[in-house]
């Protein structure tokens, strides 16, 4: 995981408009904010999606 990615992580968090569960609001609210690398990392990386969230590591 790059630090842009994570950086695109918190930003859609500090939103406060989804819980960073919902994947598929998490993925709209981020091709919105033209995050296309973040929609695709979500895709492609799931499980390392939720172990950041879950633990704030990679």
């Amino acid at each position: 995981m790059t630090e842009k990615i994570k950086e695109q992580i918190l930003a859609i968090r500090d939103t406060g408009l989804t819980n960073m569960f919902d994947i598929h609001a998490v993925q709209r609210l981020a091709y919105e904010r033209e995050f296309y690398e973040l929609v695709m990392f979500i895709e492609e990386h799931r499980k390392e999606y939720v172990r950041f969230i879950i633990y704030g590591d990679e």
